[in-house]
């Protein structure tokens, strides 16, 4: 079996990993750190000999063989960032208890990392392709994936590809992902003052604070409540009136249900001691329409499907202060639905407290054919290395996939039974799984290669 040529590589690539974990790149923060990610991987690209191309500000890739089909593996370097609660550096690679943690390790650093040394292991074994193989790197996937958007303006789709940033076996489905921003001309709150929570639009926000202009009894009145509740909240008294902070668990934004929102606990809180005239329309709007739901029921968008499952919204972040009052939402809906009725029906309930209604970003859901080529392809690599038949399943998480014009499929990294923390704190992954995954990877590329049909 090819893939098991990976682990020839097994030391080099840990040191690697350790300096490509090192980059705080998170874009839109730390511009200059997706850039040194990106630049590290095409440095040691021309370091093994491969040719490596800077193609756009944000993308770049590594080309092995020039002839035939173009195959392609899509991965990204930058990350959402760190959050609280890590117990261990987040930017660094550390080995414990058999796992390996980062941010980035799972999403998608290592399977970044990995697909530069499977070419670098095909192009040391002298193998002859038949067709043209090219790592393509990102840098801007976790905010939308413009940087894929502006690659293929100037480079070719290939014609099958695979993306190794969700699970194992291989999705064929990805639930449209609709990121919105609600807002008010004026912030009309008037005993709030501040509240804060989130960075990431598709993470759960696991912290958020608010400022209040209180009286005694409200504020005996709130921590009865917090006493009272599932929530995690901490009070103190400052010079600016009364913070209470709220603590929750960090999630994937497609998965909202695997955290705690810290942001509508605290809307949640203040909402059942302030009226709506206190608290403000984007408080209100949050506490009538979402709450703590993640299903959309309040909405008007509880739906499903049977290939892809529920629909879910997550409140990914709230800025309010001074005149400045908005909320953004990550809602990801079933493949068989349209985007357009989602929109229309969350602008209806919005408008009732008077809220505009912005699109940040708006991906189509991706459907694949489970019969392809691809598929097969990948399903024979899969179970060569592991001995199981690969599953089909669907996502509400979004990848490079449905950039490919159906052409693509996520494909890997992460092994169900290994809980690697995407997007929250201590990111990591099973350290014999991450080689698995290796193995697995360098399998599909060689067939991709090497395959003449």
């Amino acid at each position: 079996m090819f893939g098991n040529k990976i682990l020839d590589f097994k030391d080099e690539l840990l040191k690697d990993l350790n300096t490509l974990l090192s980059f705080e790149s998170v874009d839109g923060e730390k511009n200059d750190e997706c850039d040194n990610a990106l630049n590290f991987i095409l440095k040691r690209a021309e370091d093994f000999g491969l040719t490596g191309e800077r193609t756009t500000d944000k993308s770049g890739h590594i080309t092995l063989g020039n002839s035939g089909k173009l195959c392609g593996v899509l991965t990204h370097l930058d990350v959402v960032p760190a959050g609280n609660s890590w117990s261990v550096p987040p930017y660094a690679l550390t080995e414990k208890d058999g796992r390996l943690y980062g941010r980035g390790i799972a999403d998608d650093k290592g399977a970044a990392l990995v697909t530069l040394y499977c070419l670098k292991a095909i192009k040391d074994s002298g193998v002859k392709g038949v067709n043209t193989l090219r790592a393509i790197y990102g840098t801007g996937e976790e905010t939308g994936m413009e940087d894929m958007e502006n690659y293929f303006k100037k480079n070719p789709l290939p014609d099958m590809a695979f993306t190794p940033d969700s699970d194992y076996g291989i999705c064929f489905a990805e639930k449209g992902i609709l990121q919105l921003e609600v807002s008010t001309l004026l912030n009309n709150a008037t005993t709030l003052s501040q509240f804060h929570a989130g960075r990431a639009v598709n993470a759960v926000p696991d912290r958020a604070y608010v400022m209040l202009d209180s009286s005694d009894y409200d504020e005996q009145t709130l921590m009865r409540l917090a006493d009272a509740s599932d929530g995690d909240f901490e009070f103190n008294y400052t010079i600016d009136g009364l913070m209470i902070i709220s603590r929750g668990k960090a999630a994937h934004a497609c998965e909202p249900d695997k955290g705690y929102n810290a942001a509508a606990a605290l809307v949640d809180l203040i909402s059942n001691v302030y009226t709506t005239k206190e608290t403000g329309s984007i408080c209100s709007f949050i506490d009538y329409a979402i709450n703590k739901e993640t299903n959309g029921r309040s909405l008007g968008l509880k739906m499903s499907d049977a290939v892809s499952g529920s629909l879910t919204v997550n409140l990914s972040s709230v800025n309010i202060e001074g005149q400045t009052a908005k909320a953004v939402f990550d809602i990801r809906y079933p493949v068989t639905v349209s985007g357009n009725r989602v929109l229309k029906q969350f602008k209806k309930v919005a408008k009732i407290s008077d809220l505009k209604v912005t699109v940040l970003n708006h991906e189509e859901p991706l459907y694949a054919d489970k019969d392809s080529k691809l598929v097969k392809l990948l399903s024979d690599a899969y179970e060569s290395v592991t001995g199981e038949k690969a599953e089909l399943y669907s996502t509400g998480g979004g990848t490079y996939a449905r950039m490919l014009g159906g052409n693509g499929v996520a494909f890997g990294p992460a092994f169900k039974n290994d809980d690697v923390r995407m997007h929250n704190a201590d990111e990591s992954m099973d350290k014999e799984n991450f080689f698995k995954h290796a193995q697995i990877c360098l399998e599909a590329m060689y067939r991709m290669f090497t395959d003449g049909e």
